[in-house]
């Protein structure tokens, strides 16, 4: 079979094709016919984590030599990359009663990567679940890790109570994959959203459901006298000290990727009254998959691909992602374009 693989780290033109053997499942695996797969940041930091500086990594920098070990010092341990994607199941292993050959599925794979090739061995008790039919490979395939962090996140803050209903909630960070779930999350459970991203991605943050859209780059969100209930910082890239100001007195400034300072602010405001900090670390669930797929059908979350590349284009894909210009998702397809 063919995949995208790298087996030195560095810049998109790592990435080529190649003959690999096609996997078997075990027992409990199912085997996926892989149709389509995302370019997501994962997959960016894992291709050249060996020279990821802590500027480029948005979690707590003692984590980052631990990340470096898991995915290898000097070449990468494994050398596909594809943290999520969409297929058809192939065939499955003798202890799997979840799915069958010829189903539609789409999978999260996290730090196991695989999903840039034509066959992938699964866990059928892995974060894998039947595609919703209105979804296309392509939308699927860049559904699974936006959503369920964005879901998890805001989990924090009870987003799927009554009390959410009206609320004001600013996504700083909304045009990326789980920036754009967070927004349709919120206005899913009656949330008045705010998106704040770049100028060239206004328009893609509205179509996503957003009430008002703020270009970071012309308007600072926290020089205006709005003050909302919930901030969501996707990406840490402002802070509670400067955010304060436009929370509400008992608002939460709430973090899907942080470091070290949020996290003392979080055990200090753990301690006080009013505002808080939630640091999220994202803990996700099989079920919570089937609760992404269920708000799929109901109509309520919607995927918008920018751009797919063949297998052939795979550094192109990369290229474009990290050029800035992307409006939306990136996708590469295995076989006929999806």
């Amino acid at each position: 079979m063919k995949a995208i693989v790298y087996r030195e780290y560095g810049g998109p033109e790592v990435l080529h094709v190649s003959e690999v053997e096609k996997p078997t499942p075990g027992e409990n695996e199912i085997l996926v016919n892989v149709r389509a797969s995302s370019v997501n940041y994962g997959d960016l930091l894992s291709r050249n984590v060996k020279n990821a500086t802590s500027r480029e990594f948005n979690m707590p920098l003692f984590m980052l030599p631990m990340v470096k070990l898991m995915l290898g010092y000097s070449k990468p341990k494994r050398n596909i990359l594809g943290s999520e994607f969409s297929g058809v199941v192939e065939s499955v292993g003798g202890g799997v009663t979840r799915f069958r050959p010829g189903d539609d599925v789409y999978v999260h794979n996290e730090m196991n990567f695989g999903g840039y090739a034509e066959y992938i061995n699964v866990s059928a008790d892995g974060l894998v679940a039947k595609k919703p039919a209105s979804l296309s490979f392509a939308q699927a395939a860049a559904t699974p890790m936006g959503a369920l962090t964005a879901l998890c996140v805001l989990r924090k803050v009870d987003i799927e109570s009554d009390r959410t209903r009206g609320k004001d909630i600013l996504v700083n960070g909304a045009s990326g994959s789980i920036g754009g779930f967070a927004v349709q999350i919120a206005k899913a459970y009656g949330a008045n959203v705010t998106g704040v991203c770049g100028a060239p991605r206004l328009d893609y943050v509205k179509a996503l459901g957003a009430d008002e859209v703020i270009d970071y780059k012309a308007e600072d969100f926290t020089a205006r006298k709005k003050k909302y209930d919930i901030i969501l910082d996707v990406l840490g890239k402002s802070s509670f000290s400067k955010c304060r100001d436009s929370l509400k007195p008992d608002g939460i400034y709430l973090l899907a990727s942080f470091r070290l300072a949020p996290v003392l602010w979080m055990l200090w405001t753990s301690l006080t009254g009013g505002q808080k900090v939630i640091c999220a670390m994202s803990s996700y669930r099989q079920e919570y998959l089937e609760t992404i797929s269920q708000m799929v059908e109901q109509g309520k979350l919607t995927l918008i691909v920018d751009k797919t590349f063949p297998m052939e284009q795979a550094a192109e894909a990369h290229r474009y992602c990290e050029s800035g210009q992307k409006k939306g998702n990136v996708v590469i397809t295995m076989g006929a374009k999806q």
